[in-house]
């Protein structure tokens, strides 16, 4: 056999493999698409500007809105999802708001009476105390919010920050944890009084 020959057959035969591997390669597995697209979550309800109301003995206690709000799980492992933010507002006795809160994220674990807020949290109570964090928790069952992360607490008179804090539902008695610094804000403003 002629090695011209030869040579003229496999520059032939090489792109074709080539061509014919690349094609075969891109084919998809019509059953691993399916079980891509089965893994994205699909809510069970969803609801546009919601707002839904908890309250004991005919009393408001607590209401909750949100723009968008998705239903997702079973009843045993039913959850809330809250991805466009929302608001809370916390009502006393006499059916006043003793404080709200806010956040662009949260998640409302439906079976364990947990409501978790995430990025840019505030919590403001009626005394004009500022509560300011990226992740706070409430336990509806036990009226009580807390977090783990940063927290920067403003009142009247100081800013205080630290790792750490708990307070009642209504911010009106509270703890930080592990307090990292404080600034008299009085102090401060006095100091740029000049006569």
């Amino acid at each position: 056999m002629d090695l011209n020959k030869v040579g003229t057959i496999i520059y032939k035969v090489i792109p074709m493999l080539l061509a014919f591997g690349i094609l075969y390669s891109c084919e998809n597995d019509v059953n691993e698409i399916e079980s891509l697209s089965n893994n994205k979550k699909t809510p069970v309800s969803s609801g546009k500007n919601v707002s839904f109301i908890y309250s004991e003995k005919a009393n408001v206690k607590v209401k909750v809105t949100a723009p968008l709000m998705e239903e997702y799980g079973e009843e045993e492992n039913k959850y809330m999802e809250m991805t466009k933010g929302i608001k809370v507002l916390f009502y006393d006795s006499l059916n006043n708001v003793s404080s709200t809160l806010t956040s662009n994220y949260a998640i409302h674990r439906v079976s364990k009476n947990i409501m978790e807020a995430k990025d840019d949290v505030v919590v403001v109570n009626d005394m004009g105390e500022v509560l300011n964090t990226e992740h706070l928790i409430w336990l509806e069952d036990s009226s009580k919010i807390y977090t783990e992360e940063f927290v920067k607490i403003t009142t009247e008179d100081e800013i205080i920050m630290g790792e750490g804090m708990e307070a009642n539902q209504d911010f009106t008695k509270w703890r930080i944890n592990k307090i990292k610094g404080t600034i008299n804000i009085k102090e401060e403003s006095d100091s740029l009084k000049t006569d």
